[in-house]
């Protein structure tokens, strides 16, 4: 790991995550055989809103151990941020633990944990 995981701060985290869950996102898509930008971007955004992340979070979170659960919780208890309007608050925090703990699992370099938590929450959309 690059650093100590305490000293990245919560948003950092997100901001990883956010950006590891798209790249998952996009080369399933690609994978699917999706080429054509217009359609990749708009199946990406049926993944990656807020509702979506929360929906597939709901599914790993009993498969997660004590330290992603924490990891997870400090990230959907991190205050402020923008709800947008096609979520509620309550989905929108716990998209944001999802990212915060495939941020950390990245800084940590837990990428086959990564891929497995990733295919559990998505399951359904990548048989």
């Amino acid at each position: 790991m690059a650093q100590n995981i305490r000293e990245i701060s919560t948003e950092a985290l997100a901001y990883l995550g956010d950006g590891v869950i798209e790249l998952k996102v996009r080369k399933m898509l690609v994978d699917q055989g999706l080429s054509h930008s217009g359609s990749l971007n708009k199946e990406s955004l049926k993944y990656v809103k807020a509702s979506s992340q929360a929906q597939a979070m709901q599914k790993i979170l009993p498969l997660l151990d004590g330290q992603e659960e924490s990891i997870f919780k400090r990230g959907r208890n991190m205050s402020g941020g923008n709800v947008p309007k096609s979520s509620t608050t309550a989905e929108y925090r716990t998209a944001t633990g999802m990212e915060v703990l495939f941020g950390y699992l990245h800084m940590c370099e837990k990428y086959d944990r990564i891929d497995e938590l990733f295919l559990k929450a998505y399951a359904q959309d990548t048989e």
